[in-house]
């Protein structure tokens, strides 16, 4: 699962906590992403859960590598 940390009605953090919460999305990876990095987001979203985070812009051989290691350890 990729997300985003600004969203609209409720922020990437809150997603990410509900999905850890959540029995069947407990286990599921998820890649914390950001156009506007401020310090302390990577620390926050690792707390809250996630398994990565990346600042955009993103590249997609970056991105494409960081969800093959994802799913290589499920």
């Amino acid at each position: 699962m990729i997300v985003d940390l600004r969203l609209r009605g409720m922020d990437g953090l809150e997603v990410i906590r509900h999905m850890r919460a959540d029995i069947p999305t407990r286990t599921t990876p998820i890649i914390a992403l950001t156009a506007l990095a401020m310090p302390g987001d990577r620390e926050r979203c690792l707390e809250a859960g996630a398994n990565v985070y990346l600042s955009k812009p993103v590249r997609l051989r970056q991105l494409a590598g960081t969800i093959a290691v994802l799913l290589d350890q499920q």
